[in-house]
């Protein structure tokens, strides 16, 4: 009997939530130039506005990975979704600075669930040898949120306002929680649309679904894990990159190319077109390498350092460069090789420790979500300090760069799996 492949309808609603997802938390992006009209707001203002995400997310994304693996993706995730969504919907509603602060601070609480639950569902859904390629299909939504966002919240904003483009777009997380809660069961064989054969390959085992079970994982084994501290470190530098990407790079075309708001919603597609292929790119050669490998070092480390490192190289050369079409291709390979390896670092969590990867990724996402209160702030203040983005990019360059020594020092999969196996 031909085994169904239901699996890969699952990834395809992650990549629909994380789509909506990150419009969802970015959108604000895009009202920079109506707010600070309304409102009269700062650069240093306007930063702090977009770092209460931050503060909030960090709030529930390591105990919202526990209630992931407590009580399962099929009621946690659309919960989190529909609050995100009322949240989005409440920012047309704002009245000034301190209410604008308060709902993107329980805009944070309510999205940090997320990543957790797409590592959870992945790591329930999807075999070793396809996961990266699993996670690659719902992650590169993250790049595509912005080739969908940017023209579409631009011309809702310039075409009917600020406060219409936040009510518009918050009922596309409401309407996925409804079609993920009929459609996803928590274990595939509870799912009737999976078969025996299918449900095998699901549950086939790796080396470190043998170290798991081999291994006590608890919460030390969570924070003190070599390969996880070292993950979470390099995460950190790539949720910089992502918060610095999401939120300031329309600011950064508006005021550094004089580009109009419409202008400035096409010309950012370029950049994030090329971070999608990038990171659907990353997803396939890790899941390569590890097959025809099996090792975690290079499917997993490797991808991670040699990208950064690359990402690194491109963001310095941003800092220095003022011409459109250099900014551009600088930006879109700077982007493209800071999120090729994301898959990787979602991998690793699972990796190492499977029946707890809600809660692993949460740790993981909780140093994404101080990236994303401090990005924001620095941004802002060297913006006010001194008018221009260029020491806000080589900062950018910076974090990244220290992200590369940490997975070349510590990172190495391998090395841990077997000695938890002689043990």
């Amino acid at each position: 009997m031909k085994h169904t492949n239901y699996r890969w309808f699952v990834a395809l609603l992650i990549f629909f939530i994380t789509l909506i997802n990150f419009v969802d938390r970015s959108a604000i992006s895009f009202v920079i130039g109506p707010l600070k009209e309304e409102f009269h707001f700062t650069d240093t203002q306007f930063g702090m506005i977009l770092s209460a995400f931050g503060l909030g997310y960090i709030f529930l994304t390591v105990y919202g990975g526990h209630l992931v693996d407590r009580w399962g993706a099929r009621v946690v995730w659309p919960l989190a979704a529909t609050s995100w969504s009322i949240c989005v919907g409440l920012l047309g509603a704002a009245v000034g600075f301190w209410s604008f602060i308060a709902i993107r601070l329980l805009l944070g609480v309510a999205e940090g669930p997320h990543f957790p639950a797409i590592t959870h569902t992945v790591g329930r859904w999807l075999s070793p040898m396809e996961r990266a390629r699993a996670l690659s299909l719902g992650l590169v939504a993250i790049p595509l949120s912005a080739v969908v966002g940017s023209p579409v919240c631009s011309y809702l904003v310039a075409d009917f306002g600020w406060r219409a483009m936040f009510f518009i777009i918050s009922l596309s997380g409401i309407l996925w929680s409804l079609l993920w809660y009929l459609c996803y069961r928590d274990q595939p064989k509870d799912c009737r649309f999976v078969n025996a054969e299918e449900r095998k390959l699901i549950e086939t085992p790796s080396l470190m679904d043998v170290e798991k079970k081999k291994s006590l994982v608890d919460w030390r084994y969570l924070i003190f894990h070599p390969v996880l501290l070292a993950n979470n470190v390099a995460y950190f530098a790539f949720g910089y990159m992502l918060f610095f990407a999401t939120l300031w790079l329309p600011g950064y075309f508006l005021t550094q190319h004089n580009l109009n708001l419409k202008s400035v919603g096409w010309y950012l597609t370029i950049p994030w077109l090329v971070g999608a292929m990038f990171l659907k790119a990353g997803g396939a050669i890790t899941d390569y390498l590890y097959k025809k490998t099996g090792s975690g070092r290079l499917s997993r480390s490797y991808v991670i350092w040699v990208s950064q490192l690359l990402a690194t190289f491109f963001f310095v050369l941003l800092g220095f460069t003022d011409t459109l079409g250099l900014s551009l291709v600088f930006l879109s390979l700077g982007l493209g090789f800071g999120l090729l390896p994301q898959p990787a670092f979602f991998s690793v969590n699972i990796d190492v420790a499977k029946e707890r990867a809600g809660t692993a990724q949460g740790l993981t996402s909780s140093f994404l979500s101080a990236a994303g209160i401090i990005a924001p702030l620095l941004t802002g203040f060297f913006i006010d300090l001194t008018g221009k983005y260029q020491a806000a990019f080589l900062l950018l360059a910076g974090f990244t760069g220290a992200a590369v020594i940490a997975v070349i020092l510590f990172h190495h999969p391998d090395k841990e799996w077997r000695l938890a196996l002689k043990t």
